[in-house]
């Protein structure tokens, strides 16, 4: 398992991170409302509805209506709050406590929402770029979590995580971002071609993260005192 378990990077400028919390908590309501509550065609529905569907969004361009473009653009950011099962939404949690406290620290409880939504909107278009013509929906938070994971690579690469590799294994932040886009990487290309995985979406977050945080560092820097 390649899963975080801790950071030893304190909050320097905010009290608590009570935008991650937020998607935190909306991210397991959702959740618990499609596994309990949800009847199988509200559970459809809501796929159809607030998944990222890449034929659905490529028809909508290529129609003359704005309006139904602007319907299928909202699902760049509603697909980011669904998940598929316990482990996909686990997973993405793990990630984002360990990380996107950070990342909020480092960018303001405001800026975080937009970096956040951002990196999430650029890795659906980049699914949909490399997948046009697939008509299954995409869920999941995790190319909003990928870029968290660009912007902490930038910021403290030097940190020190713990990550469960079947134990705990201690090692730097670099190392552990890294290895993670290699093996997205190495899915894409070699292990799972074609799999229902959209990892193209992991890169395209993760790439959308690094590159914002490069090219905003120095306004960063001056917002949290000069910690970079």
């Amino acid at each position: 398992m390649f899963v975080p378990i801790h950071d030893d990077t304190p909050l320097k400028v905010i009290h608590f991170q009570w935008v991650t919390l937020a998607i935190m908590v909306v991210n397991c309501l959702a959740f618990l409302w499609d596994q309990f509550f949800a009847s199988d065609i509200q559970h459809n529905l809501a796929l159809t509805t607030f998944g990222l569907t890449p034929q659905d969004f490529v028809a909508a361009l290529r129609s003359a209506g704005p309006h139904g473009i602007a319907l299928e653009a909202l699902t760049l950011v509603s697909s980011l709050f669904l998940h598929a099962s316990w482990l996909h939404l686990i997973g993405n949690l793990a990630f984002l406590l360990v990380f996107a406290d950070n990342i909020e620290d480092a960018f303001g409880h405001l800026g975080f929402i937009f970096f956040y939504a951002l990196c999430g909107l650029a890795g659906g278009l980049m699914h949909v770029a490399v997948m046009p013509g697939s008509d299954a929906p995409l869920i999941g938070a995790s190319s909003a979590v990928a870029g968290v994971l660009g912007s902490y690579l930038v910021l403290f690469p030097k940190a020190r995580v713990w990550m469960l590799l079947f134990v705990p294994v201690p090692l730097s932040a670099f190392w552990a971002l890294f290895g993670w886009l290699a093996f997205q990487l190495f899915n894409i290309f070699w292990a799972t071609p074609g799999s229902n995985v959209a990892l193209w979406s992991h890169v395209g977050g993760f790439a959308t993260g690094f590159v914002l945080t490069l090219l905003l560092r120095g306004q960063i820097s001056l917002n949290t005192r000069g910690r970079i």
